[in-house]
């Protein structure tokens, strides 16, 4: 009794439930009627209108799914698109009543006429079909088609301000055969759908606004409507900053670092040649993603700006080391460049003698006291001698008148004299060259000064340049 109350009662609920095969299988009954009737003299070919001088109306509506892919050498954008039409089918309609209250059908989008709405700027060499999704046809006639697309449209690419630069990219729907006369186009919204765009990783969108545009061809007199769709695009400049600016502006840095390097090391010159290779480099790697145009972008205008200042470093570095090498044989300093670079500017870039630091500054002078001291100590030496000699000669002379002494005595005191003279002459010479060698040594070190109180004042000069073109590219930024 308990087994044929449970199968009783599944009986019961099988048949009050509303969702039962039964009711589909009648459902699909009457569609399997539906399409043969309507389709039995449908034909695909001809515009579906009642009357052939009344405008057939078609909704476009697009939505943004993706951007592929911006080709900025080759001034292509790709982006995947859903396209939405819709239109009123003057021959696929009926009364739902008599279907069991079928609205709606969904069949293949081949069976049933379709307007011709291409993509005017396309930029692809597949002229391919659509893709040959099903289209929803509803009982009063309205049919509803739903593709996908992967598009590739012309869109001229302005790289003045790259890496901070907008883009504007248009993609123009329109009819490829049909005039305003016979299909318009109207715009579902005021702008393209960005509810299911994926974000992308390069670029932000800022809006897509759609504007209608009916324009009249040269080849024909009939207006042709199309519907633009304006794509905005801000570029994000992170990974650009960080892969070609900001190496650029570190490379830049060390331009100015070649007059702080001393002369002595023999890499001044190397320094500024490699700097202005490196940066070189990145120049090329820009080069190969902006197009050809005549629109030179911001950071190509920063690279050939550091590039010329680099390469006018490396040309005054060149003219100082010239002057740092200016030995006993070259002219004397000139008397402005004395007062002017010695006097004043040393003191303003805290430039000391060649050869000192800020921890002994007087190294120099104490080596002219002690070249003074021997000279002082030479002359007394000389002094000396001479008043040995004539005290000798005195004392000979008045012995000799005391005790009448001659001969021997004498003799060896001239010789005495006369060797004296001699190894004063000898002392005289070496003093004499080495007064010589200090004069010569002093010109040398002034245009060593020269050299080095102009590598501090272009140093500076440069780091100021750097800087300021720094912060006016950076500032491209806010």
């Amino acid at each position: 009794q308990m087994s044929s109350k449970i199968s009783s009662f599944s009986e019961l609920s099988l048949v009050s439930n509303p969702c039962f095969p039964a009711v589909e299988s009648a459902k699909g009954k009457y569609a399997h009627m539906l399409f043969n009737e309507l389709f039995e003299d449908y034909s695909n070919a001809l515009r579906p209108v009642e009357d052939t001088d009344k405008v057939l109306n078609v909704t476009l509506q697009i939505t943004l799914s993706q951007i592929k892919d911006m080709d900025e050498r080759n001034q292509i954008l790709s982006a995947y698109l859903w396209i939405r039409q819709s239109w009123y089918d003057a021959y696929l309609r009926w009364d739902k009543d008599k279907y069991d209250g079928l609205d709606s059908i969904r069949i293949p989008s081949n069976l049933v006429w379709r307007p011709d709405i291409v993509l005017y700027n396309k930029a692809d060499d597949d002229f391919s079909e659509p893709v040959n999704t099903n289209v929803v046809l509803r009982y009063d006639g309205k049919i509803t088609w739903d593709a996908p697309a992967i598009t590739k449209s012309s869109c001229v690419v302005d790289v003045s301000y790259f890496p901070f630069d907008s883009q504007q990219c248009n993609l123009t729907f329109g009819s490829w055969t049909y005039n305003g006369n016979q299909v318009d186009i109207i715009n579902s919204l005021d702008s393209g759908d960005l509810s299911d765009f994926i974000e992308d990783v390069e670029w932000e969108i800022h809006g897509m606004p759609a504007v209608k545009n009916v324009i009249t061809y040269g080849c024909c007199s009939e207006p042709y409507p199309d519907v633009t769709f304006t794509l905005i695009l801000k570029r994000k400049s992170s990974f650009y900053i960080f892969n070609l600016l900001l190496p650029c502006v570190l490379i830049s840095f060390l331009a100015p670092l070649g007059f702080y390097l001393p002369a002595d090391s023999g890499e001044k010159v190397s320094l500024g040649v490699t700097v202005l290779l490196a940066l070189t480099v990145f120049q090329l790697m820009v080069a190969e993603i902006m197009p050809p145009s005549e629109n030179v972008p911001l950071i190509g205008k920063y690279y050939i700006a550091t590039m010329t200042m680099i390469t006018a470093s490396t040309a005054l570095t060149i003219i100082i080391m010239n002057l740092h090498h200016c030995g006993s044989e070259a002219k004397p300093v000139p008397q402005w460049a004395k007062v002017v670079i010695l006097d004043y500017m040393s003191k303003i870039f805290f430039v000391y003698d060649v050869g000192e630091n800020c921890t002994s500054p007087k190294r120099e002078k104490e080596e002219e006291h002690m070249l003074e001291g021997d000279d002082g100590c030479q002359r007394r030496h000389k002094e000396v001698r001479s008043d040995d000699c004539n005290l000798k000669e005195k004392l000979n002379g008045n012995w000799n008148k005391s005790y009448g002494v001659h001969g021997e005595n004498v003799r060896e005191t001239a010789n005495c004299c006369s060797c004296y003279k001699m190894l004063i002459k000898n002392i005289e010479y070496i003093a004499n060259c080495v007064r010589d060698h200090k004069a010569n040594r002093a010109k040398g070190i002034e245009w060593k000064k020269v050299a080095k109180v102009m590598d501090r004042f272009f140093m500076w000069i440069f780091f100021i340049m750097v800087f300021f073109m720094s912060v006016l590219i950076i500032g491209k930024a806010a």
